[in-house]
């Protein structure tokens, strides 16, 4: 990564920070993890109950970004084609020759907000699984492609279960991020108080267009990655699967499934836009850190022991950080994990 793409990076960052802060009041956190989702062309989930500004936030995002954008309200009554889009037969007025015409659905935009996104059937969840990982739709046999970049930004309800359709493993795993939007501090709330209940507010400007963005996201590719930071990313991943040789052993009465393959992808994607947002060209273990929480534990499938002792994957985590430490001189694909007792 050059130093010129990397102080384009931290440049752009830093003002799509500030513009979104002209809307949304605190939440650093959130904005930081969003944020890198963006910048490393993956899918993000917030998680959070109603009224913490979520679907703002996203929509605020999309404002700093010259991007087309789409919001999706879901529903239990949603279709595919309500969002794929749809097949329409066309009549020419002159030969009366018929034909058929797809028409674009929502999906068809570089961002898409998936509001409450659990509350739609799973026809029309996987419908949004083929957009998410193929990036295109399918139609009548026929493949159309998504504009490129394309993000699925989807917010839930987690104290809420009436009329939702939880979302399968499969489809979870296709998020980069899952974020956790908490309630704000009393200095944050008092300052919302005042902002929303006065004038008109702010409005985010656009700070960052398509074809920049993609070399962005390129240019955080080449960010480096040793093989002792690898083998600690997959240490982290390894160490969550219960039924390997490499499982920590404290998660066997915890968790029934663990972290897969894409989980430390995303771990090194997520590591090498921190470290280059904090102006480095290579990646520590500290970058690791400050992603895996939101990369694993929605990947972290917990049992109903961990349930009635109240143990989330949260806590499983930094639990995960304490006892895996990195070894100096392991080689790649052999990851030290130390076994904890129990």
């Amino acid at each position: 990564m050059s130093e010129a793409a990397l102080e384009r990076l931290r440049t752009v960052h830093a003002q799509m920070k500030s513009e979104l802060h002209r809307v949304i009041v605190g939440q650093d956190d959130v904005i930081d993890e969003l944020l890198l989702a963006i910048l490393t062309r993956g899918h993000c989930l917030l998680v959070g109950v109603p009224g913490l500004a979520k679907t703002l936030l996203v929509s605020s995002l999309a404002k700093t970004l010259d991007l087309s954008f789409a919001r999706i309200q879901f529903t239990p009554d949603l279709m595919p084609s309500d969002i794929t889009g749809t097949e329409l037969l066309q009549i020419d007025p002159a030969t009366n020759a018929r034909s058929f015409r797809f028409s674009h659905g929502p999906l068809f935009a570089n961002v898409v907000l998936a509001d409450e996104i659990n509350r739609t059937p799973p026809k029309t969840q996987a419908a949004l699984l083929e957009a998410m990982v193929e990036r295109q739709v399918t139609s009548a046999g026929a493949r159309h492609e998504l504009p490129d970049p394309f993000f699925v930004l989807a917010t839930q309800n987690p104290i809420e279960q009436e009329g939702t359709y939880p979302l399968p493993e499969a489809q979870l795993d296709r998020f980069m991020f899952m974020v956790h939007v908490g309630y704000p501090t009393l200095a944050d709330e008092r300052e919302i108080l005042k902002r929303t209940t006065g004038g008109e507010g702010e409005q985010p400007k656009k700070v960052v267009g398509g074809k920049e963005l993609l070399e962005l996201q390129r240019a955080i590719r080449g960010v480096a990655i040793s093989d002792h930071v690898l083998d600690y990313i997959l240490a982290l991943t390894r160490g969550t699967r219960v039924r390997s040789d490499s499982q920590l052993s404290f998660l066997r009465e915890w968790v029934t499934w663990g972290a897969g393959p894409r989980a430390g992808q995303f771990l090194v994607l997520g590591a090498k836009a921190h470290a280059a947002l904090q102006g480095r060209r290579h990646v520590a273990i500290d970058d690791v850190k400050k992603v895996v929480h939101p990369v694993l534990r929605h990947r972290i499938v917990t049992n109903f022991s961990a349930s009635a002792e109240g143990i989330t994957s949260d806590i499983i985590i930094d639990r995960m950080i304490k006892e895996v430490t990195p070894a100096e001189g392991v080689g790649v694909g052999v990851p030290s994990i130390p076994q904890a007792k129990n």
